[in-house]
């Protein structure tokens, strides 16, 4: 088991144009809805391709090293390192040129709709901009010759939970904000229930996890509860739930736009996301020791017997494999079999992990080598790791459901002109 996030430089050359690319989606519906913020909006998108070239370049080219990195190609790193200064040189140099052009839309307050999106922008770019730094930092300071330096997962984690908390706030706020001036004071009366169980979801982490229950587990938990009960929140104000007859409420729910259907997935799998990444970071359960034939231990409540290791052929590589018996509360729950391989040309050896997921969880199980008669194994629980996936799936349909909007696909009417060339109206005429 790596973890589902290791802030490696490759998985970070993904990471940061994601979150560029998040904050341009969100930008471009200020440029529908209010015609404003355009040149930032280009920007993004300048920002967001330009991070997509740069992932490639360190991915290719093996100037930072990576346990993910691929073949490393001089060439072709230098090629891309072409592609990406002509990219970025020529679309600011054009952007520089032509953004004064273009004309502002509407003034809007801080408190609404637009402003929650510019919040969420700022964050975004912030955290996009923080991975940038952090992904970089050991390649400038091996060229000013400060040593070999490495940035690592306490750096990331430590800047991205102040980041992540205002965010995840404003995405429940935001929605329920009228644009151009929206009412604070009812949206947060509308958010009252989120808040409600955000809080008991929060102490009951607290209560029931005892010492393996660390505030930000609570903290975690609790934004988790309070985006997703805020996000239904948003859902049945739109649709006027309790205010009008049910049935109506049904006709306004089948016949929303789907963008509507976009945020409510999306906001919903992020919610997901965080329970997974709350619950697989403070209450994972790993055992590592020897286990003889027949010997059983105790991972999370479930009990791994080792039945058996036995030798199996594939096409080109030659494997141990184990059988372990799963079991809970004394009761037969499923059977696993992880192999440890070794490919033939060339020789290399390798490791299968079995893995039995369940709603709550993952099981995990890996065989190691044989001590005299005792294998090495290595068995995990790693819990709500499905959510980890379960959300990124509704993100990605929410992402989908949006795009797919039918007003999206239609160009934003162009305001009439303030006055006409004498004589053009008779013309038309």
């Amino acid at each position: 088991w790596g973890g589902w996030w290791y802030w490696d430089p490759v998985e970070n050359a993904s990471f940061m144009p994601w979150l560029a690319g998040t904050a341009l989606l969100h930008s471009a519906i200020i440029v529908e809805k209010r015609d404003t913020l355009k040149t930032w909006t280009i920007l993004l998108a300048i920002v967001a391709f330009s991070l997509s070239l740069l992932g490639t370049f360190l991915v290719r080219s093996g100037v930072i090293s990576s346990v993910h990195s691929f073949a490393s190609d001089p060439g072709r790193g230098l090629f891309i390192l072409g592609l990406l200064l002509a990219t970025v040189g020529g679309s600011l140099g054009l952007y520089a040129v032509r953004a004064p052009v273009l004309k502002s839309g509407g003034l809007f307050s801080g408190v609404s709709r637009e402003g929650s999106l510019v919040l969420n922008n700022v964050l975004l770019a912030t955290a996009a901009g923080t991975v940038l730094l952090g992904t970089l930092y050991p390649l400038f300071a091996d060229a000013l010759n400060l040593g070999k330096l490495s940035v690592g997962a306490p750096f990331f984690n430590a800047v991205f939970v102040p980041l992540s908390v205002p965010l995840v706030l404003v995405m429940a706020i935001g929605p329920l904000l009228a644009w151009k001036r929206g009412n604070l004071m009812r949206a947060l009366k509308t958010l009252s229930p989120a808040v409600a169980v955000a809080l008991a979801v929060a102490a009951a982490t607290l209560l029931f996890g005892g010492s393996r229950s660390p505030w930000w587990a609570a903290l975690g938990t609790g934004l988790a509860a309070y985006l997703a009960v805020g996000t239904l929140a948003e859902t049945v104000e739109r649709v006027r739930l309790f205010q009008i007859p049910v049935g109506d409420s049904l006709h306004r729910l089948v016949h929303l736009p789907r963008s509507a259907y976009g945020l409510l997935l999306s906001h919903l799998g992020l919610a997901l996301v965080i329970a997974g990444i709350t619950g697989s970071s403070a209450w994972k359960v790993e055992s590592i020791q020897t286990q003889r034939i027949g010997e059983t231990v105790t991972v999370a409540g479930y009990g791994y017997r080792l039945d058996a290791v036995e030798e199996a052929r594939g096409p080109n590589y030659v494997a141990a494999r184990a059988t372990f018996t799963v079991t809970r509360d004394g009761k037969p729950f499923t059977v696993m079999y992880p192999e440890k391989r070794m490919y033939m040309q060339p020789q290399r050896p390798t490791t299968e992990a079995a893995i039995e997921t369940t709603v709550l969880g993952d099981l995990y199980a890996v065989i190691g080598d044989n001590e005299k008669g005792a294998f090495v194994t290595r068995l995990y629980f790693n819990p709500l790791v499905p959510w980890l996936w379960a959300g990124g799936i509704l993100m990605a349909l929410g992402g989908l459901a949006s795009l797919s909007d039918r007003r999206h696909r239609i160009g934003a009417p162009v305001r009439a002109r303030a006055a006409l060339p004498s004589g053009s109206a008779a013309g038309r005429a």
